[in-house]
């Protein structure tokens, strides 16, 4: 439709899976599921439903006249109502008892919680092969030397798979995240108008173990161990932020990754997948834009972002309930899953295809290694009967002198050079190469990620049934 607003995270960015999750066909048909759950659980504790009654809405669960349900809302100005009456007219013979003693939040809230579980299950599938091809990564350049950098100024050395391994962390704590909120996420249940109950007791005569028992079987049947202990009318919306601070934490490790792939890239070490036809821009032919990254980036931004929305609501409902959260639900929770959806795909996409350049990645490295080496070398010369402060002090001014040649005049790095040639040393430039090619500049980087990538392949092997989801097809600037 040209002629009016589309939602570019569906048009653009989220994945046909996701933007199931939460179309309108998951959502009604689960508030059916809900009735069907609730007049078979009651029928089953003793109220007058009968068994035609249950299959006769079971059997129209999927058929939804969309069309009714608008027409009858805009009589009622009430979207629960509005589907019942749609349910009602193709369960004829049910319709006197669905939604019996429920509220409206009995299955908006429900479904909610429900697809929230549903889109957190999508996003660690994605979360899990993200850290699949991160591990094959890291395991492919765990010993690749390469320049680090802390404040982007050159440091010590690390390898390639050593920095993949802080990426692959920074996704791992995400993951523990998901699972802790995804491990206690529960039911509404079936409270009535306050969270009393009242309306319940009243159908089963004052019958206290019946109005339990009735909402355990209403759990059991959509798959949940439990309700929530006590509520209001709706569930508290705190659940909504729990849920979204996952998702922030995951668009925050993405934004992370993000910028460094464009550092990577300025520097020419690394390029995201870049297909044979592919624009980079619009005037200069030539270029070869991180455009994907810079999307997870926009796209992380905006689900940081988005994160304040439900704490917000939380914050300002009052008592049992108001409705001031329900415009700001239907599109803050269901956007953030369709952001993080895309940012994930994006971020497989970029790991599974992006190209290394270690000759780059050396060119780098060897122009600052002489100066990562003078510490060895003092220490080499100290051991031939050198002075080590008088030695400190030359190597000291011979750096910064090699250093302002660098900067002021494009000169090579010719550290090793004026070393080697000053008497004071008595090392030879054949020894200083020695020294370089012996430093174990790099530490323990290619242990400590052996190591991490053995931790994360063991929590791969124990979600392997939910691994392979998300590799990106094609993407659009």
């Amino acid at each position: 439709m040209a002629d009016r607003y589309e939602n570019p995270l569906c048009k653009r960015y989220a994945s046909r899976e996701m933007q199931e999750i939460f179309s309108d066909d998951r959502k009604f048909s689960t508030w059916r599921k809900l009735w069907v759950a609730l007049a078979e659980s009651e029928m089953e504790l003793g109220l007058p439903i009968t068994e035609e009654q249950v299959a006769e809405m079971r059997a129209h669960l999927y058929d939804i006249d969309y069309a009714a349900a608008a027409r009858r809302e805009a009589e009622v100005r009430h979207d629960v109502m509005a589907h019942i009456y749609a349910y009602g007219l193709v369960c004829p013979k049910a319709k006197p008892i669905i939604h019996l003693g429920a509220t409206s939040c009995y299955v908006g809230d429900n479904t909610d919680i429900i697809l929230q579980r549903d889109a957190l299950l999508r996003v660690k599938k994605l979360l899990l092969t993200a850290l699949s091809r991160l591990a094959d990564f890291a395991e492919r350049y765990k010993d690749q030397p390469t320049l680090a950098y802390t404040h982007f100024q050159a440091a010590q050395p690390t390898t390639v798979g050593k920095r993949a391994a802080l990426w692959m962390q920074d996704l791992m704590m995400d993951l523990e995240h998901l699972d802790f909120t995804l491990g206690r996420l529960k039911l509404l249940g079936c409270r009535g108008t306050t969270g009393t109950g009242a309306s319940f007791l009243e159908l089963f005569g004052g019958d206290r173990e019946k109005v339990r028992a009735l909402e355990a079987k209403i759990a059991e049947k959509m798959g949940f161990d439990a309700a929530y202990p006590v509520s209001g009318q709706t569930y508290s919306r705190k659940v909504d932020y729990f849920t979204l601070s996952v998702l922030s934490g995951i668009a925050q490790s993405a934004w992370k990754f993000s910028g460094d792939m464009r550092l990577l890239s300025h520097l020419k070490e690394f390029d995201e997948p870049f297909e044979a036809g592919q624009v980079g821009s619009s005037a200069m032919a030539y270029k070869r834009n991180p455009m994907r990254s810079e999307r997870i980036a926009s796209l992380a931004r905006y689900v940081v972002a988005d994160a304040v929305n439900p704490a917000i609501t939380a914050g300002t409902q009052w008592f049992e309930r108001t409705l001031d959260d329900s415009a700001n639900k239907r599109i803050s929770v269901p956007e953030a899953f369709l952001a993080v959806d895309g940012i994930l795909t994006l971020y497989i996409n970029i790991v599974s295809g992006m190209t290394v350049y270690p000759k780059m990645i050396e060119k780098h490295l060897n122009e600052e290694l002489p100066f990562m080496a003078t510490e060895n070398i003092l220490m080499y010369c100290v051991k031939k009967g050198g002075d080590r402060q008088t030695l400190h002090e030359a190597i000291r001014q011979h750096a910064v002198a090699a250093a302002k040649a660098v900067k002021q005049e494009g000169a090579d790095n010719d550290l090793l050079d004026r070393i080697a040639a000053d008497p004071a040393f008595g090392i030879t430039r054949a020894e200083m190469e020695q020294i370089l090619a012996e430093g174990n500049f790099t530490g323990c980087a290619a242990e400590q990620t052996e190591a991490y990538i053995a931790e994360v392949r063991a929590v791969l092997a124990e979600n392997s049934a939910l691994l392979g989801e998300g590799a990106a097809a094609e993407i659009t600037v």
